[in-house]
């Protein structure tokens, strides 16, 4: 599409204000990079960041309601653009593209910039879903820790797609990983506490049709160190299975943040350590809340005795488990 370029001062109101679309303003006159406002199709106002050329490889981009993430060419340029698809959110849109552009001021390069502006994207995604600028907090921290060790040795067993598409942890599911005939529930727990895990809910352990269940008990130690890896180092050794595959990578990054991580908080200072791993097979008469539960009773947690599921432990390959329910589920 071809565009005439208007200057236009980054604090102006109302910046697609009777912006036809084959016009682009500049967000800034002095800004180190091309931004601009434009209109779209359908009158969709959008941010577009003109670039010298494609990156290659394409990085992905997130899928995002309402929103609408893409590389465009405009003016003979590419460029990335983001787009509003639901007019009536527009204030809002308006302030997460200048904060966008904000945060790319700062970038040493245009590739630098794009990537600040895909993530800056994903991070408004998440707050607008319910997320926190806090960030997670330390049993958070661990039980992410605990089910990303989980996630490599089911990525390593079965693959990047198969591995995040069954991590269900992040939508709050009841298991926290699924698949056909297996589910696994995964609960950490510091080296030096009292021996029991907590059970958030009756759903969590309940049997499920079809399907061997089991729990992985993972000891996760911390402290507040500078040698060891943080919480970031722990996400950046699992995205990096993730690396080769085209189709899983935009899943991770999406359930990253809906577990509530966000790459921009602050979690350098706490390292975390992997320790003792127990797997156990949720069956007859494993000690648990049954359900359905009783009428009246409702929002259940309690305390596990792990002395008291001795007996249920495994030694067994929980990925040959679930390539045996996937081959006869």
């Amino acid at each position: 599409m071809k565009m005439r370029i208007r200057s236009q001062n980054m604090t102006s109101p109302d910046p697609w204000s009777k912006l036809p679309p084959d016009e682009a303003r500049r967000v800034s006159a002095t800004g180190q990079f091309d931004f601009f406002w434009v209109t779209l199709e359908l009158g969709m106002p959008g941010l577009m960041l003109r670039l010298p050329q494609l990156p290659d490889p394409l990085p992905e981009l997130p899928k995002l309601k309402n929103l609408s993430v893409c590389f465009r060419t405009s003016a003979s340029a590419p460029a990335f653009v983001l787009a509003l698809k639901e007019q009536s959110q527009v204030e809002i849109f308006e302030t997460l593209c200048r904060d966008v552009v904000s945060a790319c001021e700062s970038a040493d390069s245009i590739d630098h910039a794009l990537n600040r502006a895909i993530q800056r994207t994903r991070r408004w995604h998440h707050l607008l879903r319910g997320g926190s600028r806090a960030g997670l907090s330390i049993e958070e921290q661990r039980g992410l820790v605990g089910e990303l060790a989980v996630l490599r040795e089911l990525i390593a067993g079965l693959g990047p797609d198969a591995a995040i598409d069954a991590w269900k942890g992040p939508s709050r599911a009841t298991k926290d990983f699924e698949f056909i005939g297996t589910c696994i529930e995964v609960k950490t727990r510091r080296v030096a506490a009292k021996p029991f895990v907590s059970i958030s809910s009756a759903e969590q352990l309940a049997d499920v049709e079809g399907c061997r269940l089991f729990m992985r008990i993972v000891n996760v130690a911390s402290a507040v160190t500078p040698v060891g890896q943080s919480l970031h180092d722990h996400v950046e050794m699992t995205a990096q299975l993730f690396a080769e595959t085209v189709t899983a990578i935009d899943d991770w990054e999406v359930a990253l943040y809906d577990y509530g991580y966000d790459p921009e908080n602050d979690y350098g200072g706490r390292r975390w350590q992997l320790g003792e791993v127990k797997t156990y097979e949720v069956i007859d008469d494993f000690p648990r809340i049954a359900v359905p539960l009783p009428t009246g009773i409702e929002m259940v947690k309690y305390a596990l005795s792990i002395e008291a599921c001795a007996r249920f432990e495994k030694e067994i390959d929980l990925v040959e488990v679930i390539r045996d329910g996937l081959e006869n589920g």
